[in-house]
């Protein structure tokens, strides 16, 4: 997408001449997706540019062991989740954290993918068969949460650090279908822990540029999933639901100017639109709607796009998703 505002400089992604050729003329280096290889960054970093948000921060995202080990030595709550280089190990581990629990790749997979839910000691070999013996991977606690959500916060180079209110998430086969903002029934409490949680990441690795804290809640609890360092997809209905999206925040934060303000227009929801592309004319009918298309083509599980409802209160915000759930087909 970059391409249409810029020189496009095509390369693959550990290249390391082509990211000094486009970083050359770079005031500063940025990210939009986690899998960007962190030794790339690294080179980038130690030939002189300023890449924001820090490798410190991809590298830590990259490694599912390494995060859940960030979270915990920083006092964030976690599910148990314990290291499992063989299977010996991957036994003793299920009979510590307990199950059901859930394998993953510590490394790669999203959406879904690179992880097998185990509900029986039984299930053990062929989890780890199915996601490859020779994968480092992650045995996680299986959590019985109340809901899924994220918090989504910007901080620039100075320190000044805003915060996105909660949103509430739902998930189908791994993925994102739908993010409400604020959460409902929001308490300030829970607003405030979540945003003293994903401070202390932000401190910590010294972050500028917007990051993504998921999140599940347990009663009064929060419990860290995972964290993006980037503009995330939970955030995309700051667009139109809020006074500066994550989008302009994040470009502020890495370019060195003053953050904008993070208040929510009323109330807002986002629903992705998952392997098909919709009829835009059915959505943009209901009052209340904007539909972005990514220009990608279409294929199962794929995000081709996302559609922003706003309303002015819950009652109406409910109403016009009910009208366009109906127009997707959902």
């Amino acid at each position: 997408p970059a391409a249409a505002v810029g020189r496009h400089v095509i390369g693959a992604l550990d290249d390391r001449e082509a990211l000094l050729d486009v970083a050359s003329s770079a005031e500063v280096v940025t990210y939009e997706w986690e899998g960007v290889p962190a030794s790339a960054a690294r080179a980038l970093e130690d030939a002189g540019h300023r890449v924001e948000p820090s490798t410190a921060a991809l590298e830590v995202s990259q490694d599912r062991l390494a995060e859940k080990t960030t979270f915990r030595n920083l006092g964030i709550d976690v599910p148990e989740f314990a290291d499992v280089p063989t299977l010996e190990a991957l036994h003793a581990a299920a009979e510590a954290v307990g199950l059901p629990a859930i394998l993953k790749t510590r490394r790669g997979g999203y959406d879904g993918k690179g992880q097998v839910l185990v509900r029986a000691a039984s299930e053990l070999d062929a989890a780890r068969a199915a996601l490859g013996t020779s994968a480092p991977l992650i045995l996680e606690q299986h959590i019985s949460f109340d809901r899924e959500l994220s918090i989504l916060a910007v901080r620039a180079r100075d320190g000044d650090t805003r915060f996105w209110p909660l949103v509430q998430n739902t998930h189908r086969d791994g993925i994102l279908r739908t993010s409400r903002a604020p959460a409902p029934r929001l308490e300030p409490a829970m607003q405030a822990l979540a945003e003293a949680l994903i401070t202390k990441l932000l401190e910590q690795l010294a972050y500028v540029g917007v990051l993504a804290l998921e999140l599940f809640q347990v009663g009064h609890r929060l419990l860290a999933n995972e964290m993006a360092p980037r503009v995330h997809n939970s955030g995309h209905w700051t667009i139109e639901g809020s006074t500066t999206s994550q989008f302009e925040n994040h470009l502020r934060a890495v370019l060195g100017l003053p953050l904008g303000r993070t208040d929510t227009r009323g109330v807002v929801a986002m629903l992705n639109c998952i392997g098909d592309l919709p009829d835009a004319a059915s959505v943009l009918a209901v009052e209340g709607t904007h539909l972005h298309l990514y220009g990608k083509e279409p294929r199962p599980g794929r995000k081709l796009g996302h559609v922003a409802v706003t309303a002015q209160d819950v009652e109406q915000l409910d109403s016009r998703l009910a009208q366009v759930t109906e127009a997707l087909g959902l």
